[in-house]
């Protein structure tokens, strides 16, 4: 299992080998990853194609204590974020993994697939929603199988705040039952409230890690993880905030966008994506996507500005040189070129 929130932490075996300047045969002829003492892979028991964790594998290598990871049998309360492959997939609907190669042909399962280090996963939410409306199956517990929210999406924040308020060690389970919602909607509304609340007080208080603010505030560590993890990123997308405002602003006086500030999104919770859409007459493109792994791009669609993959060019899509942040006034003049 890859915990909520460390995607981006995740190694294959040939990462591994680069980061000891080794190739990947010689490595393996080491066993480098099965000596004593080494951070056990987050990929499920008996999975041919090993995935590890990149901060347990870097405290041993360096020394330091190797930090602990929720794994599919623990008893703390999972996330519906957490990423399960096959074997974990097929456990949650007890079926064996051979099994899966069918299941996860449902359309569900399908467009929620994502691969990491070449290995298909799903987040356990959908697993989970798959198998509580597949045919001849309802849910256990909860709402009724196929009935919707009972609060609209502009409230479910300032509903839920309450609930945090009165008790930081509310679970989704809590929300679920004071409010009416899905699990998967209480689980990402805690993680947004706690995540932007974390942020908060490490501005206020520099010297407080996300780990440390969310004891100050009350957040059981098994609770707090995922919000954790985000805050870290809402606190990058704070800081990228005004410059990207500075684009924003440069490409309205181009005449290219009434926008006053792009919209900012953090995909999987782990990095920040701004889309900025350009509305105006005379603009060269539908609209632009700022990555803060890769800088600006091109985006075709003005509805749907970002895609779930868009790290290849083509197709409407084109990357921008000049850096991850160039000049505001480099990027206009790019292109108006």
């Amino acid at each position: 299992m890859i915990c909520a929130g460390r995607r981006h932490l995740v190694r294959t075996l040939a990462d591994l080998a680069a980061q000891q300047g080794v190739e990947l045969q010689t490595f393996l002829n080491r066993a480098v990853h099965k000596r004593a003492g080494y951070p056990a892979p987050v990929s499920s028991p008996g999975s041919r194609a090993l995935l590890f964790d990149g901060e347990q594998v870097d405290a041993y290598l360096t020394g330091r204590p190797v930090p602990p990871l929720r794994s599919e049998g623990d008893d703390q309360e999972h996330d519906d974020d957490d990423l399960l492959d096959r074997r974990e997939a097929a456990a949650v609907l007890g079926v064996v993994p051979d099994s899966w190669s069918v299941y996860k042909r449902a359309s569900l399962l399908t467009e929620h697939m994502t691969l990491v280090g070449g290995v298909e996963h799903w987040p356990r939410g959908i697993v989970h929603r798959y198998r509580d409306t597949r045919p001849g199956r309802t849910a256990a517990t909860g709402r009724p199988t196929g009935s919707g929210d009972q609060v609209p999406r502009d409230e479910l924040l300032p509903r839920t705040a309450p609930l945090l308020d009165a008790d930081p060690a509310v679970t989704a389970s809590a929300v679920v039952e004071q409010l009416g919602v899905s699990r998967n909607t209480a689980q990402h509304a805690l993680t947004r409230l706690r995540a932007d609340r974390i942020a908060d007080l490490v501005q206020e208080r520099p010297e407080l890690s996300p780990d440390e603010a969310a004891a100050a505030l009350g957040y059981p560590p098994a609770l707090a993880r995922r919000a954790t993890a985000r805050a870290v990123t809402v606190l990058r997308a704070r800081a990228a905030a005004p410059y990207l405002d500075d684009v924003a602003a440069a490409a309205h006086r181009a005449g290219w966008t009434t926008e006053a500030a792009p919209d900012v999104q953090l995909p999987g919770d782990d990095r920040v994506v701004a889309a900025l859409v350009l509305d105006g007459d005379q603009a060269p493109v539908p609209a632009l996507v700022w990555d803060e792994r890769y800088g600006w791009r091109t985006a075709a669609s003005r509805r749907h500005p970002i895609t779930r993959d868009a790290s290849s060019e083509g197709g409407g899509v084109r990357y921008l040189a000049g850096g991850v942040t160039p000049p505001p006034a480099a990027l206009i003049a790019a292109l108006s070129a």
